[in-house]
């Protein structure tokens, strides 16, 4: 397997831990507001590099991870800049994750110039298990946040009372993700579509359209985001 291949595959847990399951909304609203100034700016930046140095599975990219986490504390230091620009407001956290992918992905390129990966404790040949890792943990809070950022992107917003428990639709949104995902591995397009319809009926029997509409957008945006990451691991672990 390509050794550039494997290293930005683990990278990109290494991201998705330290930028999204490590990383609460106190401290992504502190940073957004007040950048280089943030408190919690420190720490965010010790969680990307501790990270991206786990997940190198070798201690000569202890330099590489400094480099990355340095990046990612110019990258986010500079995020209010974006914040407050009319242009740029509504896209700043697709520059903020294109800047940080970038990142990381030349600071793999750049090791693996200088030196020959030489992984501890793993064996390439179990990568194919990272990707499929890597692939249900973009499912969860990652791709809640995207779903977000979509709806920000293009000023969709639902501002009347709702009266669901408290954050039962991002775990409904999570569970039927993975669901999805699993119906695609094992050929069942004909559950997703079962899944998607059952789903949709739901949400329509709700009598303020608006709130409907809302949702319904939703879970469209999360079937999506689902299918398209099955078909992908699917066709990657068939590459394989």
């Amino acid at each position: 397997m390509n050794a550039m291949y494997t290293l930005v595959v683990l990278q990109t847990i290494a991201h998705l831990f330290a930028d999204y399951t490590f990383q609460s909304k106190k401290i992504a609203k502190s940073k957004a507001k007040h950048g280089f100034r943030s408190p919690m700016l420190k720490w965010h930046i010790l969680i990307v590099f501790g990270c991206a140095a786990v997940f190198a599975f070798d201690y000569r990219f202890l330099p590489f991870a400094l480099g990355t986490a340095l990046l990612h504390w110019v990258i986010d230091g500079c995020k209010p800049l974006l914040l407050k620009s009319k242009a740029l407001k509504k896209g700043a956290f697709f520059i903020d994750q294109f800047l940080h992918i970038v990142t990381y992905v030349v600071m793999s390129w750049l090791f693996l110039k200088l030196f020959t990966w030489e992984p501890i404790i793993f064996d390439i040949s179990y990568i194919s298990y990272f990707v499929i890792f890597a692939i249900f943990l973009f499912c969860t809070k990652p791709a809640n946040i995207l779903i977000r950022e979509i709806f920000n992107l293009f000023s969709v917003s639902f501002t009347g009372k709702s009266e669901d428990l408290p954050n039962a639709g991002r775990l409904i949104g999570i569970t039927e993700r993975w669901m999805v995902i699993v119906f695609i591995l094992i050929g069942q397009f004909s559950a997703v579509g079962f899944l998607i319809t059952a789903k949709s009926i739901l949400r329509f029997k709700d009598g303020d359209y608006l709130k409907t509409e809302y949702v319904l957008i939703g879970t469209m945006l999360s079937f999506a985001i689902a299918i398209g990451s099955g078909l992908l691991l699917k066709s990657i672990l068939n590459l394989n």
